[in-house]
């Protein structure tokens, strides 16, 4: 198989946890977020940052870049998951633009448009690091990412907690009158939407080596959200399948069209 081929392919599992991380709050809650690449984009700068002023070893950036942007969309989700339909996006979309915006204007920390080459160490968790940046290997640590992300995704929409989510959507105020709490559960599933987006953030900025205001970008959230619509939501795996048609068609369209 080409290099190239094997690039797309990696990009395209990258996308796919992304996509999967969107399609996920589709399936279980019954919004659309257009700011999953806040998310996304934060995992690579808690990454690049403590890495450039040499604050930590690179294992408990990697650490906080899953967990810090988890948490914070938990807290966001207590208050925004109460705000129904198109208000919702909007409202999401708003926070990743606003964190985009720091990233381009906050120049003396995140270097602007430029972005952050960031410093890897020899081995991450004991793992070469050239494993992170190889095509090759990545591919296959990639694969199973979004492997452990479907089966425990697979396993929390079957459990009581999974259910619970799709009667809030379905009616959340019978859900109510039944003696269910709706605002955390939908919180919570929005957090875990975050947890995958940053890792597919994660996954990123360790293959590239490198991280900017684009990762942050309305765009990017965007392009999730077709990768989701196109694979379809109804199943788990479908956004990841939408995301693998999207960059091969990308860059068939791209070989056949001006732009």
């Amino acid at each position: 198989t080409s290099t190239l081929a094997i690039t797309l392919l990696t990009q395209a599992v990258i996308g796919g946890i992304l996509a999967t991380a969107v399609g996920l709050l589709i399936r279980q809650v019954g919004v659309v977020s257009f700011g999953h690449a806040a998310f996304f984009g934060l995992a690579g700068y808690f990454i690049a940052l403590p890495a450039r002023h040499g604050l930590w070893p690179i294992e408990v950036s990697i650490v906080l870049a899953v967990a810090a942007p988890t948490l914070l969309a938990f807290l966001l989700g207590l208050v925004i998951v109460r705000i129904p339909g198109v208000a919702f996006s909007m409202l999401t979309l708003a926070i990743g633009q606003a964190f985009h915006e720091f990233a381009v204007r906050a120049r003396h920390a995140t270097g602007g448009d430029d972005g952050l080459a960031i410093s890897l160490p020899k081995a991450i968790f004991g793992v070469a690091t050239e494993v992170f940046q190889r095509p090759q290997s990545m591919f296959v640590v990639c694969w199973l990412v979004l492997v452990a992300v479907l089966f425990g995704l697979g396993l929390l929409v079957r459990s009581r907690f999974g259910r619970v989510t799709t009667a809030i959507r379905e009616n959340e105020e019978r859900a109510r009158f039944l003696g269910y709490q709706t605002v955390v559960p939908r919180a919570l599933i929005f957090a875990l939407s975050a947890l995958i987006g940053s890792l597919a953030g994660t996954l990123f900025a360790l293959y590239n080596g490198f991280v900017s205001p684009e990762s942050l970008h309305w765009s990017l959230s965007g392009s999730a959200l077709i990768m989701a619509i196109v694979g379809g939501t109804r199943l788990l795996w479908g956004p990841a399948l939408g995301a693998v048609f999207f960059f091969f068609f990308k860059d068939l369209a791209g070989d056949l069209t001006e732009h």
